[in-house]
């Protein structure tokens, strides 16, 4: 199998059959590949409509959170499960363009050092405050990071899935994916994607529920970078 691709889910009971249905459109003909749906913990039609999708669609698997426990818990729960040493990332809201995960496979495959291809959204389709406080949020994080990546917060993303397991968890952890890749001594580079307005369901994110965690979040990492521990080690002869 060549890609997992890993759609965390949150009430998205509307998204999730045009979202597969695109996908599957996309990838058909040009990778082996599984599609793994996280429901986390949704309180809507979201889990009746993914177990329908699930007997028509054998690439189709689905997991479901017993509570809401957050996006970077449903993402660590799909990449656990996922098959394929190359695990793409995509968010349920059908923002992303499916199209564009062929251009970060490409880019993964001709350089062997990248663990982490992230998406670019040079051209955002969201409201001026989400777009404000996310340019705000990336100026900040890359100078006290210096990771080096304009857009942490696309959900578009492919990672090496064996070397993203062997990194710390913690909640919010996918924003921060390029600095704890790069402090584990990965490669990372940032691809330009298409980003589109949501046609369906809405937003689960806003100022209020991210600045405060995202603040913390950030003095936690910078701790985690000062305390790297990749000793040169060796096997005798």
């Amino acid at each position: 199998m060549d890609l997992s691709l890993v759609i965390p889910v949150f009430n998205e009971q509307d998204n999730v059959q045009p979202l597969l249905d695109e996908v599957c459109s996309v990838l058909d003909g040009r990778f082996d590949y599984e599609v793994i749906f996280v429901d986390d913990g949704s309180v809507d039609a979201t889990a009746g409509r993914l177990a329908a999708l699930r007997a028509a669609c054998p690439r189709l698997r689905v997991l479901r959170h017993a509570r809401n426990a957050g996006q970077s818990a449903a993402l660590m729960t799909g990449l656990l499960a996922a098959r394929a040493p190359w695990v793409a990332t995509l968010d349920g809201d059908g923002q992303n363009d499916p199209s564009d995960i062929s251009v970060l496979y490409e880019a993964a495959q001709a350089d062997d050092t990248l663990w982490l291809v992230t998406g670019w959204r040079q051209q955002r389709r969201d409201s001026w405050i989400k777009r404000l406080s996310s340019r705000v949020a990336n100026t900040v994080r890359a100078a006290l990071l210096g990771d080096a990546t304009p857009d942490t917060g696309c959900g578009l993303k492919l990672v090496r899935r064996e070397a993203c397991l062997q990194l710390p968890r913690f909640d919010h952890m996918h924003r921060f994916l390029p600095a704890l890749v790069l402090r584990a001594g990965g490669g990372v580079c940032s691809v330009p994607v298409n980003h589109r307005p949501r046609q369906r369901g809405v937003s689960k994110y806003g100022l209020h529920n991210r600045l405060w965690a995202g603040i913390v979040d950030l003095l936690g990492v910078m701790w985690l970078r000062r305390r790297p521990l990749r000793p040169d080690a060796r096997e005798d002869d």
